[in-house]
């Protein structure tokens, strides 16, 4: 039995469009063969990557929901698929040809620029981590620099409230380690974008200042992105 329903009461109801709804110049695999990759939005681009959704998503939601959770850059970096599948409660297959694809990105892009970006300054951090600003979750990043300041490395270190629990020494210095980096820089961001560190803020950070100290990496900032400022947690160094 359908209860009963006021007219119009539905009439705002949203329907999601699936690929096979779209008109052909639309679909995102006929507008990159008729027009080219340049062409595409980051969403059609990734969901001509994963090809198909899953029973219960189709690939324009999974696309969109994916960039929506992660944001570009943090997408661009990934390196565990198995994170992400568990994460963003996607396939672990799809979440293996976007680690896939972002490793084949990062190498064609080392050997085609000239040199890594140099960060002196929280607000190069801030300009740097500009896909941060944005995002719905917390993401701590570790940027890893060469005793010239400049990048070597870039990775997400977690997703969530930041806490002793998350964020364990190990996990920062260990990309360090393996890229032979000579400083670490950490950022996460404040969805609610208000940049005041909280306690927790704080105490994690002067814990993986005291470790970098032990093993001979400094932690030289930790910044707080907000949606339009930023603002670097004061701990002594």
């Amino acid at each position: 039995m359908v209860d009963d329903v006021l007219p119009g009461e539905m009439s705002n109801k949203q329907y999601s469009l699936t690929i096979k709804d779209m008109p052909s110049e639309d679909k995102p695999r006929e507008k990159l063969t008729q027009y080219g990759p340049a062409a595409l939005s980051v969403q059609e681009l990734v969901a001509v990557l994963l090809s198909t959704g899953t029973k219960k998503e189709g690939i324009m939601s999974m696309s969109s929901r994916i960039i929506k959770d992660y944001g570009e850059k943090t997408l661009a970096g990934q390196i565990n698929a198995e994170a992400m599948a568990k994460d963003l409660d996607i396939p672990l297959v799809k979440a293996m040809q976007i680690v896939a694809c972002a490793e084949l990105g990062r190498r064609f892009f080392v050997k085609s620029t000239s040199g890594p970006q140099t960060i002196r300054t929280a607000k190069d951090v801030y300009e740097y981590l500009y896909d941060m600003r944005n995002l719905p979750k917390e993401h701590l990043r570790g940027i890893y620099l060469n005793t010239h300041h400049r990048i070597i490395h870039d990775e997400v270190i977690s997703i969530g409230t930041i806490n002793g629990n998350l964020v364990h020494p190990r996990e920062v210095f260990k990309p360090a380690i393996e890229h032979g980096a000579a400083a670490v820089i950490l950022a996460h961001n404040h969805p609610s974008g208000i940049v005041t560190p909280s306690q927790a803020d704080i105490e994690i950070t002067k814990h993986i200042i005291e470790v970098g100290k032990i093993i001979g990496i400094p932690v030289v900032d930790h910044v707080v992105i907000g949606k339009n400022k930023f603002i670097s947690i004061d701990v002594e160094y």
